[in-house]
């Protein structure tokens, strides 16, 4: 006799509220659709999108059972917005048929890895002669709104979603915890979003403002907005096929700086807004947060200025060696974008040796902040296992001595610190599995990866970096991937986005039962 059990999970309510984000959803398609009525393109792929979303919001807002969303339903919710959103994100490619992404699978893989930030593409080719400005520019829009959180956002101008609202932002928000900015999480949730908004709209701004002052002449108004979409939300996609080497070293150096703004918790800049500076600076992720970009970029420039950092095949962008601003500014460049998972590239580091490859894959292992739109494993969660690490170390020769694990002037909680240790051993592990696949995929199709290369890809999709190394590099792409390996991919995105725990634990029979 088959055992049962009875389902305490109201699926119905978290499908109505999923309704309701799809509905809301259906606004952002709205801004590439004029910039291709701007253009002279075609708005149909975005209007097909928009009627699409309408129509299966307001019919599954009718699936509703209840006004309130408790903790299991917030699980559900976010894990199916985050997987539902990026499929519909699929239509204006599929509709417009341009290019690579035609295709289904391409189509949900660049939808995938723009909504989760993540900045790894299939794009065959990225160039206003084989893709719409248009459908450019929806790469970036995708990326923009997975930024800061889409669920965030709804919690924001949703009422019905302040009940319950902590609940879904603590899912989807990367990091250990939330701040609780605000007595109400809607103004939380505001207010975030407002600050989100600001520094997008300043990195325009700051990026045109070089076009028109001479210091980047490609750097137009179009190149700015599409890439202030993309370096808040730590994404990385760019209408340009060279990505940021494209672009002069003075926008390098500006869009270097809102990737370290990017990658820092944003709570902390309310802080600062609201007259309390010395938030940020005594806070201690902030300044671990720093010193590790400094010490990476420290290494990195010193193996690229002296030339050891480059293998036998020139560089992209010379000279390199023994040109201190070179060597520095590609250093810190490329820190920041790993560090931050941004995933931007100011030159092709596949002409790098191993030596400066292997540190940069060390360093997509980082993160930045919690509670910033980076992801990986997050700056806090290295920070706290040493320190505990390091608490183990001296209790285990002073048995009676009491050392609470301390985070600024709070002391870390046991079970946080546990949880802490559940998720990076998750998260190493899903990394191991995953180069393995990946590995063996390749050689089924013959494409045989190197070791590194597969780990390149791996970390790439769950850390939510983008660009690996060799075939997957700044400049390549992840094309050449099968389908099997693509669609394992978008898997690896989509956990790595919600934190993988909270995804996980939807596959629990004892999250479905009393």
């Amino acid at each position: 006799m088959s055992a049962t059990f009875d389902v305490y999970v109201d699926y119905r309510t978290s499908v109505g509220f999923l309704g309701s984000v799809i509905k809301y959803m259906a606004i952002p398609p709205i801004f590439p659709a004029a910039v291709a009525l701007y253009y002279g393109e075609s708005p149909l792929p975005f209007l097909v999108t928009i009627a699409v979303m309408v129509g299966l919001g307001a019919g599954l807002e009718r699936l509703r059972s209840t006004p309130d969303l408790g903790h299991r339903e917030a699980f559900l919710l976010v894990s199916l917005t985050w997987l539902v959103l990026p499929v519909l994100g699929t239509v204006p490619y599929l509709v417009a048929g341009q290019g690579t992404v035609a295709h289904p699978v391409n189509a949900l893989f660049e939808s995938m890895s723009g909504f989760t930030t993540t900045g790894a593409t299939v794009l065959g080719e990225i160039s206003f002669e084989t893709h719409s400005r248009s459908i450019l520019m929806w790469r970036q829009v995708t990326q923009w709104l997975g930024g800061m959180g889409i669920i965030v956002l709804m919690v924001a101008i949703l009422p019905e979603l302040s009940v319950g609202g902590a609940q879904v932002m603590d899912q989807e928000s990367p990091g250990p915890s939330l701040d609780k900015l605000t007595p109400r999480i809607r103004d939380t949730a505001s207010a975030l979003w407002r600050i989100y908004i600001g520094f997008t709209v300043a990195a325009a701004v700051v990026y045109y403002g070089l076009h028109l002052s001479g210091l980047a002449p490609n750097m137009d108004l179009y190149n700015a907005v599409a890439h202030a979409l993309t370096t808040m939300p730590t994404g990385g996609f760019s209408p340009e096929a060279r990505s940021a080497e494209a672009f002069s070293p003075a926008v390098q150096w500006a869009i270097t700086a809102f990737m370290v703004v990017a990658g820092t918790n944003f709570a902390l800049f309310w802080y600062v807004l609201s007259g309390e500076p010395k938030r940020l600076t005594r806070n201690a992720e902030f300044r671990a947060y720093l010193a590790m970009m400094a010490a990476v970029s420290v290494v990195l420039g010193g193996l690229l200025f002296t030339g050891l950092g480059l293998d036998a095949t020139p560089s992209n962008v010379l000279p390199i060696p023994g040109n201190l601003e070179h060597s520095l500014r590609h250093a810190v460049f490329q820190t920041a974008a790993i560090v931050t998972t941004t995933g931007y590239a100011s030159m092709d580091f596949n002409t790098w040796d191993q030596s400066a490859q292997l540190v940069l894959l060390l360093a997509m292992f980082l993160g930045g902040s919690a509670g910033s739109a980076a992801g990986s494993v997050k700056i806090i969660r290295w920070y706290v296992v040493q320190k505990t690490i390091r608490r183990e170390l001296f209790t285990s020769v002073h048995p009676d001595a009491v050392l609470p694990v301390r985070l600024s002037d709070d002391v870390v909680d046991e079970s946080t610190i546990r949880g802490l240790f559940v998720f990076v051993t998750t998260f190493l592990t899903i990394f191991a599995v995953s180069t393995v696949v990946i590995y063996i995929d390749s050689l089924r199709i013959g494409l045989e990866l190197s070791a590194i290369e597969a780990v390149g890809a791996a970390i790439a999709t769950l850390g939510n970096i983008g660009p690996g190394v060799g075939v997957a590099g700044p400049m390549n792409n992840f094309l050449p991937f099968s389908a099997f390996s693509k669609l394992y991919m978008v898997l690896l995105m989509w956990i790595g986005r919600l934190e993988i725990l909270s995804v996980l634990i939807v596959f629990t029979p004892e999250y479905w039962r009393a």
